[in-house]
């Protein structure tokens, strides 16, 4: 395993470098050795999964093992599905135990049968549903952030652009300039708050508004049906992430790269609250209900409540490090852009691993769900849509890219839709059409909508919903501790040419889009 990590790592490092807006001839040189390194990773993840059979693989020979790696992702499709594996804590009992707990076994069994029966009704309902895919082209540079307002996609880039675009006719609406450095985030507040604000502004109240933050240390707030920029704000600090809270008059809330969060009334704009919630970079900001819920580029996730008739509104609930979320190491600076989603006493974490974390905010607990069949698995975004959680993954050794769903709250996996040697997905948007068909926007290098066809008729580029056999023999298990990788020895893949306040080699992927 231990070069299988080295050569993972350094895929890692070079995704990274390649997503940043400028390289040194080093780091050029090193993104070179790309195509060579995920043969040798494809290579060295034959031999560990089957080695009888992988003895005699070179890797020189790069074209038998990529047809070697698709031809073991179909056929994980095609196996028949494993018996049932015995969760965590039900172990086999005998005598005197089953007599004991047979009366109690009795009284769940009902239950069981019914949970399994309807993950089957939707595990069948998702197998081989299709979804037509349509690029979304305008900008100039890398997509950062994505929201979705009714049947429009908003979209932010490195490009310092906000682009409206109308989803049912894949055309841009509007292009919205007035940012002065790259766009890092974007939210749209509720309908009811918007409605107040243009009633403020005199304009009709059935105006939307979104909200997008940058790093030229401002936030703005947009009309759609105009495209002008209504109000705006300076932080002082380049905004890396924001999100908006419907309590009382309502509250913008940011973050920033040196890991302060503040908090702005919706109604004067006026900052209420300034803290230091973290060490590093805050990367993520969700809310739900009066909470929010911080994460950090160190691990870190913290838990605040919303008292919005104090002057502070921001109160600490809880602070888990690290060495709690299992998100990051001892011997790593950065865990990554460390992305959050929050449902009732759990938050779902995606930290550029292979596994999502799952993290009870109230007892710290974590466990684990796995999202890629094998290490060399990305994980960069993490969302929730009408009961189901999707996560994304990035295959190193294949540069595949792929949406796992599970279902919630059990968090079963259901199927998995991929895209071969289709770009690496940094943000994420889903949402619901009137009849009831999924649509979900991707972004990174390219920006995509993405389609559910009430139909089996397929076109070429549609991608099939289809089971991956491994991932469905997993279930969630509690974290025994970090995931991460031994990297005593490994060498810095990051220029020694860059500056010394450069990033780690593990730092966030929008660190390295924006720099």
């Amino acid at each position: 395993m231990g070069e299988v990590r080295k050569v993972q790592k350094k895929l890692r490092q070079i995704e990274n470098l390649e997503i940043k807006a400028s390289l040194t001839k080093e780091e050029r040189d090193k993104i070179s050795r790309k195509e060579e390194l995920r043969s040798r990773l494809a290579e060295l993840l034959l031999q560990l999964s089957a080695p009888q059979r992988d003895q005699g693989i070179v890797g020189d020979e790069k074209e038998k093992m990529k047809r070697r790696v698709k031809d073991d992702s179909e056929i994980l499709v095609s196996r028949p599905p494993p018996t049932k594996v015995l969760k965590e804590g039900s172990e086999k009992r005998t005598g005197q135990e089953k007599e004991d707990t047979h009366e109690t076994e009795t009284q769940d069994y009902p239950s069981r049968v019914q949970i399994d029966t309807r993950l089957k009704s939707l595990r069948a309902s998702w197998e081989g549903s299709k979804f037509r895919l349509r690029l979304l082209e305008g900008h100039n540079d890398l997509v950062t952030c994505v929201v979705a307002v009714d049947n429009m996609v908003v979209s932010g880039s490195r490009d310092t652009t906000v682009k409206v675009w109308h989803v049912p006719t894949a055309t841009e609406q509007r292009n919205l300039g007035g940012h002065s450095g790259g766009v890092t985030c974007l939210f749209a507040p509720l309908p009811e708050y918007c409605r107040r604000l243009a009633r403020s502004l005199s304009l009709n109240e059935k105006e939307r508004f979104v909200i997008s933050g940058s790093v030229d240390c401002t936030v703005r707030i947009w009309a759609l049906s105009t495209g002008l920029c209504v109000k705006s704000i300076y932080t002082f600090n380049a905004v890396s992430t924001l999100c908006f809270v419907p309590e009382g008059e309502g509250f913008i809330v940011t973050g920033s790269d040196g890991g302060k969060v503040e908090v702005w009334s919706w109604d004067s704009m006026q900052n209420c609250q300034s803290v230091k919630a973290h060490e590093d970079s805050v990367t993520t900001l969700q809310s739900q209900g009066p909470l929010v819920f911080s994460g950090s580029a160190d691990g870190g996730v913290s838990v605040w409540e919303v008292h919005h008739s104090s002057p502070a509104p921001l109160q600490i609930l809880h602070r888990w490090s690290s060495c709690v979320t299992g998100c990051g190491s001892p011997n790593e600076a950065h865990v990554g852009q460390l992305a959050l989603s929050p449902r009732g006493d759990r938050v779902f974490l995606a930290d550029g691993k292979a596994n999502l974390k799952i993290l009870n905010w109230r007892t710290g607990s974590v466990s684990r769900l796995a999202n890629h069949s094998t290490v060399a698995g990305v994980t960069d975004c993490v969302s929730q849509t009408a009961g189901i959680l999707i996560g994304s993954c990035f295959d190193l050794a294949t540069g595949d890219s792929t949406l796992n769903l599970f279902s919630l709250p059990q968090c079963e996996y259901l199927v998995s839709l991929t895209c071969h040697e289709y770009p690496r997905i940094l943000c994420f948007a889903a949402w619901l059409t009137p009849s009831g068909g999924h649509r979900w926007v991707t972004g990174g290098r390219v920006l995509t909508v993405w389609e559910q066809l009430p139909t089996s008729t397929k076109q070429r580029g549609d991608v099939t919903a289809k089971r991956n056999i491994q991932l469905e023999a997993c279930s969630v298990e509690s974290d025994p501790g970090s995931e991460e990788d031994d990297d005593d020895d490994m060498d810095n893949y990051i220029s020694q040419d860059a500056p010394a306040n450069d990033e780690e080699p593990n730092s966030s992927w929008l660190r390295c889009a924006l720099q």
